[in-house]
């Protein structure tokens, strides 16, 4: 068994069999199933590089002990003034780059698009509606392993971040 990464507090592991068959584990890991004495759930190479691909948009520098250059800038530019939304979609833009380059080693050839818009959510309850700034992160590459094509899709509201 090969210990892949550890990402705060969920474990990635990838397990190697004859023919050197990578299994890849759900995460987060559900521990009580190994303590009971049952097999960690599985899921496939495209999902694994889906969740691989979230943590580091989730993950602020630093926060991953073991490896400071995990995560992305978004964190910090957060609550950043907005002068120019082609500036700081550029800036967040080449942060994820990097890291998705440095620890998604299983993609290659990969673009990396990211858009501001405003979206306005009605509050049914309060009775009112809000503009929220909504960063759109869409990631295509190719799986190494199989030559496939790669796409990859994800959404956060703005100040306070959130996830949709």
């Amino acid at each position: 068994m090969v210990l892949c990464a550890f990402l705060n507090k969920l474990i990635v592991i990838c397990v190697t069999t004859p023919p050197m068959n990578i299994i890849y584990h759900k995460i987060p890991l559900q521990v009580s199933a190994v303590l009971e004495g049952n097999e960690l759930p599985t899921t496939d190479l495209r999902d694994s590089i889906k969740k691989t691909l979230e943590l580091i948009i989730m993950t602020r520098f630093g926060e991953h002990r073991h490896d400071p250059s995990f995560g992305c800038e978004i964190w910090d530019l957060d609550f950043e003034l907005i002068a120019s939304e082609n500036k700081w979609e550029e800036k967040l833009r080449q942060s994820l780059l990097k890291s998705i380059t440095t620890h998604e080693n299983r993609l290659s050839d990969i673009q990396l698009n990211v858009a501001i818009t405003e979206i306005e959510k009605f509050h049914i309850l309060k009775q009112n509606a809000e503009i929220k700034k909504r960063v759109d992160i869409h990631i295509t590459g190719t799986i190494h392993k199989t030559g496939e094509s790669f796409s990859f899709d994800n959404h956060l509201f703005l100040s306070p971040l959130a996830v949709d």
